[in-house]
């Protein structure tokens, strides 16, 4: 896994002074199963930088006068990146940049939340949050208090998307000696209480010679606020060096004004084993179990706090040493946390959760409406058959009898409640595949609004339709599949992708699928059993009519009249042809076994591997099967288990041959029917979709 960790624009990534966010993505990195793949970007003038694997941007500055900079930085690391290939784009503390690289860098995106949301640009508004919900991977708050107010007048309190993730740090078992001296580390201004600090001083000092205060930090606009003369300010010091000078210290006081997002300062002096006073204020609480907690934020109460602290000094090593052994969080305890939740993007890479076994919603045309005559030539039926044996679980979902039974009940538009009800449906089922085909009711906004709620979900369509350059439905059935393939993951067809003459965009995830037998629905064996006819074969005007059209006729017809009139003395069996009416169900079957042998006569031109589904219903069932020469079924089988003919004379032929030769014929149909389910079985084909549809380098055999 690549991942690229993108700094707020100008955050300090260097050794000396680096900021928290810097620290953050340092610190964890150390720990990570995924540090040699992950790279951090930024732009600081520092060269001496904390970790090896950064880059660093530079940002033209008159393109920087003209445009935000925020955008300029955005633009340039995605000029920079985009050849780089990463899986995961992690950003920091910018929400403004999200739009733009969900836009253009096709990667997983965390966002991080280090301090409070409402007052950044990209998530100030409702609307701006609720968008980042819909659209980000994951969201990490750094405490409950940033999460709090993430989600403050949003009309949820949580989102399964995000997750509290805190600053974290080692914990040290070595006693290290401490002097008589108090610190406050942090900028030095008033919203963090510097002044306050350096108040507080001069009472406590007074009282108690012995002791020392520090200070470490620094501020742009410093303003030198009046304080005792043994209070040092170190001015900008190393974090090393803030981190030893905290273990050699009594008291450490945080007495923060504004909201803090965390208080890093308070979780790095209490693990060093200061007795640590903070306000109670933003996140400081999440710090540790162990701190001093002022009741009131002002000098009076800080002078009163510290006084008693250094007083009691069996109160004061308490706090220290269960400040020091109960370390709240832990870098090596939460950077497993991090990983975890960046693999947790990638169910399919390695397919551990779960152990391997998916929740697949399969929605297609169970025709209830046609009272379940077609169940044997049903794919849907028969990919949720191999779902199932394959150890997955499955809901499915008939879209055209869900529209026809609601009809008439609905008020409202039909497909609007079907398009709520699926996306309900989504929300409670959370499937990991969805796998549809010949589903007129599914759009491509409901397929878009599945995206939104989980962008992980993979979305495959299944096609049987023919593909023939000289059938009038041809184009619309290519439209049909064309429509969404911008959205779906992958596609599959009964017929060799090649014959398509998609563009290369178009046509790299199409995928060629053989009809599957199935072990409960092929379940004859006709080469065993002695039947009356000899040559079986049928058709229909449609699945839905069921019957025969006046008038209407085909290729097909004309095929069969004349190959009659070439085959006197075999007993045939033709249905949906002539005056016979196409047979389904149980008559099917009834009919399928009375004959020995099988014509497989798909409507148009021979096309490279289609086959109508009954081929499955013919082999699976035991009968031996003649198919055009033209199909290449010579690719999947040998002579020795189907027999192809070249032309219509070739045909009948071999048809007359094999009734005279009854011992060969059964031979080639029980190796026809062997070959058939080893390759081609409900489970394989099944096992087939989902490995493709998962991105997996499979063959169909």
């Amino acid at each position: 896994m690549k991942i690229a960790s993108i700094l707020p624009y100008k955050e300090n990534y260097s050794k000396q002074g680096a900021g928290a966010v810097a620290l953050w993505i340092s610190e964890f990195m150390r720990d990570s199963i995924y540090k040699n793949k992950t790279y951090v970007i930024g732009s600081t003038l520092n060269k001496k930088y904390l970790t090896k694997n950064y880059i660093n941007i530079n940002i033209n500055n008159i393109n920087s006068k003209l445009n935000s900079t925020t955008k300029e930085y955005s633009k340039n690391i995605i000029k920079r990146i985009k050849k780089l290939n990463f899986d995961i784009i992690e950003l920091h503390n910018r929400p403004v940049m999200v739009k733009e690289f969900f836009k253009q860098i096709n990667a997983k995106i965390i966002l991080y939340f280090h301090n409070d949301p409402t007052t950044m640009k990209g998530a100030k508004s409702v609307d701006e949050r609720i968008y980042l919900l819909e659209n980000v991977d994951k969201i990490i708050f750094i405490s409950k208090w940033v999460k709090k107010r993430f989600f403050k007048d949003l009309p949820i309190l949580s989102d399964n998307k995000t997750q509290i993730i805190y600053h974290s740090i080692d914990p040290i078992k070595k006693n290290v000696k401490k002097n008589k001296q108090i610190i406050f580390v942090g900028k030095l201004n008033e919203s963090k209480g510097y002044d306050l600090y350096c108040k507080s001083m001069f009472k406590v000092l007074d009282l108690y010679k012995d002791w020392k205060a520090y200070s470490a930090g620094e501020e742009k606009r410093f303003q030198d606020y009046p304080t005792h003369k043994r209070h040092f300010n170190l001015g900008q010091i190393s974090h090393s060096k803030v981190l030893e000078f905290l273990s050699k210290s009594e008291i450490a006081i945080i007495p923060s004004r504004w909201e803090e997002p965390f208080g890093r300062t308070s979780l790095e002096a209490s693990s060093r084993g200061c007795a640590t006073i903070i306000s109670n204020t933003g996140g400081l609480a999440e710090t540790t179990d162990y701190a001093v907690k002022l009741k009131k934020l002002d000098v009076k109460n800080i002078e009163l706090e510290t006084i008693k602290l250094i007083k009691n000094s069996k109160l004061r090593k308490k706090i220290q040493k269960n400040s020091k052994k109960f370390v709240k969080h832990k870098l090596k305890m939460n950077s497993k946390v991090i990983d975890l939740m960046r693999t947790s993007l990638f169910p399919f890479t390695k397919i551990n959760i779960n152990h391997g076994k998916l929740r697949i919603l399969n929605i297609y045309n169970l025709a209830q409406k046609l009272n379940h005559r077609i169940y044997n030539l049903s794919l849907g039926k028969k990919f949720t058959n191999g779902f199932i044996r394959n150890g997955h679980d499955v809901i499915e979902i008939s879209d055209r009898d869900y529209v026809r039974q609601n009809k008439g009940l609905n008020f409202l538009n039909i497909k609007d409640k079907f398009h709520h009800y699926l996306v309900e449906t989504f929300k409670n089922y959370n499937p990991d595949l969805i796998i549809f085909g010949h589903s007129d009711n599914i759009t491509p906004n409901i397929l878009n609004d599945f995206k939104l709620i989980n962008k992980n979900v993979i979305i495959s369509q299944w096609n049987e339709d023919p593909f023939m350059t000289n059938l009038p439905d041809t184009y619309g059935n290519m439209e049909k599949l064309k429509k969404f393939i911008p959205i779906v993951d992958h596609s599959f067809i009964t017929t060799n992708p090649s014959v398509l003459n998609f563009s290369k965009k178009d046509s790299q995830n199409i995928h060629f699928f053989m009809t599957p037998v199935d072990k409960n629905i092929e379940c004859f064996d006709v080469f065993k059993l002695n039947p009356q006819n000899d040559v079986f074969y049928a058709m229909s005007h449609g699945v839905n009519r069921a019957t025969l059209k006046e008038g209407k006729t085909d290729d097909r017809v004309k095929f069969l009249n004349k190959l009659i009139k070439k085959i006197n003395g075999i007993k045939y069996d033709f249905y949906g042809f002539g005056k016979q009416e196409p047979v389904w169900g149980n008559e099917f079957y009834r009919s399928l076994l009375n004959s020995k042998m099988a014509l497989n006569l798909s409507r148009g031109n021979p096309t490279k591997h289609y086959s109508s589904n009954r081929i499955a219903s013919l082999m699976g069932n035991g009968l031996m099967v003649f198919i055009d020469k033209k199909v290449k079924m010579n690719n999947f089988f040998n002579s020795g288990e189907i027999i192809t003919y070249s032309s219509i004379n070739d045909l009948a032929e071999k048809i007359k041959f094999y009734k005279k030769n009854n011992k060969l014929r059964t031979k080639i149909a029980k190796n026809g029917k062997k070959k058939y389910f080893k390759l081609f079985n409900e489970s394989k084909i099944s096992k087939y979709i989902i490995d493709k549809s998962l991105g997996k380098k499979v063959s169909l055999f």
